[in-house]
Protein backbone atom coordinates (compact mmCIF):
# COMPACT_ATOMS: atom_id res chain seq x y z
CA UNK A 1 0.00 0.00 0.00
CA UNK A 2 1.15 3.76 -0.62
CA UNK A 3 1.94 5.00 2.89
CA UNK A 4 2.51 8.85 3.39
CA UNK A 5 3.35 10.32 7.00
CA UNK A 6 3.31 13.83 7.06
CA UNK A 7 3.53 16.34 9.51
CA UNK A 8 2.89 20.64 8.95
CA UNK A 9 6.57 21.27 8.89
CA UNK A 10 7.93 18.05 7.24
CA UNK A 11 7.31 14.83 5.01
CA UNK A 12 8.29 11.89 7.82
CA UNK A 13 7.81 9.12 5.20
CA UNK A 14 6.52 8.57 2.11
CA UNK A 15 6.56 5.02 -0.19
CA UNK A 16 5.05 1.76 0.10
CA UNK A 17 4.29 -0.28 3.84
CA UNK A 18 3.62 -3.62 4.59
CA UNK A 19 1.80 -2.45 7.52
CA UNK A 20 1.12 0.29 9.74
CA UNK A 21 0.42 0.45 13.37
CA UNK A 22 -1.08 4.04 14.68
CA UNK A 23 -1.76 4.83 18.07
CA UNK A 24 -5.83 6.06 17.80
CA UNK A 25 -8.11 7.71 20.52
CA UNK A 26 -9.61 4.22 20.82
CA UNK A 27 -6.22 2.44 21.33
CA UNK A 28 -3.65 1.08 18.56
CA UNK A 29 -4.64 -0.83 15.58
CA UNK A 30 -2.73 -2.29 12.33
CA UNK A 31 -3.57 -1.31 8.30
CA UNK A 32 -2.42 -4.21 6.09
CA UNK A 33 -3.23 -4.03 2.63
CA UNK A 34 -6.93 -4.04 1.34
CA UNK A 35 -7.52 -2.82 4.62
CA UNK A 36 -11.31 -1.28 4.61
CA UNK A 37 -11.61 2.45 4.28
CA UNK A 38 -11.18 4.26 7.42
CA UNK A 39 -10.42 7.71 9.36
CA UNK A 40 -9.38 7.82 12.73
CA UNK A 41 -7.94 10.31 15.52
CA UNK A 42 -4.48 9.69 16.29
CA UNK A 43 -3.42 10.27 20.00
CA UNK A 44 0.34 10.36 21.16
CA UNK A 45 2.48 7.55 20.81
CA UNK A 46 4.61 6.29 17.96
CA UNK A 47 3.70 5.28 14.49
CA UNK A 48 5.15 2.19 12.97
CA UNK A 49 5.66 1.51 9.61
CA UNK A 50 7.35 -1.51 8.08
CA UNK A 51 8.40 -0.71 4.88
CA UNK A 52 8.08 -3.19 1.52
CA UNK A 53 11.74 -4.30 2.20
CA UNK A 54 10.80 -5.29 5.67
CA UNK A 55 12.31 -2.77 7.48
CA UNK A 56 10.61 -0.83 10.56
CA UNK A 57 10.63 2.83 10.39
CA UNK A 58 9.52 4.82 14.08
CA UNK A 59 7.48 8.03 14.50
CA UNK A 60 6.46 9.84 17.58
CA UNK A 61 3.84 11.63 17.14
CA UNK A 62 1.51 13.97 19.50
CA UNK A 63 -1.36 13.76 17.55
CA UNK A 64 -3.34 13.93 14.12
CA UNK A 65 -5.94 11.52 12.18
CA UNK A 66 -4.91 9.07 9.44
CA UNK A 67 -7.28 8.12 6.05
CA UNK A 68 -6.89 4.86 4.47
CA UNK A 69 -8.97 4.11 1.42
CA UNK A 70 -7.59 2.28 -1.87
CA UNK A 71 -4.77 0.76 -0.63
CA UNK A 72 -3.34 4.88 -0.25
CA UNK A 73 -2.71 5.89 3.22
CA UNK A 74 -1.95 9.58 4.71
CA UNK A 75 -0.91 10.39 7.57
CA UNK A 76 -1.14 13.70 9.49
CA UNK A 77 0.44 14.05 12.62
CA UNK A 78 2.03 16.85 15.02
CA UNK A 79 5.49 16.17 16.45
Amino acid sequence: MKVEVISPSAELFKGEAQSVTVPSVMGPFTLLEHHAPIVAILEEGTVNVTDDKGEQHEFPIKGGFTEQHDNNLIICAEI
